[in-house]
């Protein structure tokens, strides 16, 4: 193999595996986000039999390696039921499932913050379900549970740099090939850590700067 110095075409490959690992961090969060918070409010109304799966489901996956999640959906998946998918799929299905079980517990802690005498209230005065999800749970789940959220989506971030392991080509995995080539590991992987802390910055940035709005704004409603 032939060793080389950096070229300015590293700086593309850096930006092209940036790239992969933001789209990753974007979507599997977009998608925990809805899942967990599904998931929770399937535990807060009590529907019989889901209540219970998603209990489990939930345990299984935060209770367990993120490694072993992401193997056994891409090795399990083809052997035993028979669809192939591609690494980037395998990640998706992997992060997402993993991301949704911890935002669970986040929303039912913030859920079960908010007063019972809030909801009866509510319900008291007329208001269906949906109304009181939308107007008395969300707001102030929502200012309780930023906080925690901001702190699992920074740890998640990290976390996608697993996904090398099986092939995706993300900012580890370009990191990886640029350490072969030039056999400068330090030089590459202070490029590659520096990146994942400007990322990871600018998502505490922006939980912080959307803590402070949401509790300013429930604060001025009198929640």
């Amino acid at each position: 193999m032939r060793y080389t110095a950096f070229t300015s075409y590293d700086i593309v490959l850096l930006a092209q595996g940036l790239g992969v690992s933001l789209a990753l961090f974007l979507a599997t969060t977009i998608i925990g986000l809805l899942l967990g918070s599904l998931w929770a409010i399937i535990r807060f109304y009590r529907v019989p039999v889901l209540m219970q799966i998603v209990t489990v489901f939930a345990e299984l996956l935060k209770n367990s390696p993120v490694l072993v999640q992401l193997f056994l959906v891409f090795f399990g998946l083809p052997a035993f039921a028979r669809l192939n998918v591609t690494p980037v799929e395998a990640a998706v299905i992997t992060l997402s499932g993993n991301t949704a079980a911890f935002v669970y517990v986040i929303a039912v802690s913030a859920i079960e913050s908010i007063g019972r005498d809030q909801i009866e209230a509510a319900r008291v005065s007329g208001l269906s379900r949906w109304q009181v999800l939308r107007h008395i749970i969300a707001p102030q789940a929502m200012a309780f549970a930023i906080g925690p959220l901001t702190g699992l989506l920074v740890n998640q971030l990290q976390v996608t740099s697993l996904i090398s392991v099986i092939g995706v080509v993300d900012l580890t995995k370009i990191g990886n090939i640029l350490n072969l080539r030039t056999l400068k590991p330090f030089i590459v992987w202070a490029i590659v850590g520096g990146l994942y802390y400007v990322m990871a910055k600018l998502v505490a940035f922006g939980g912080a700067t959307l803590e402070k709005r949401l509790r300013a704004h429930t604060a001025w409603k009198g929640l």
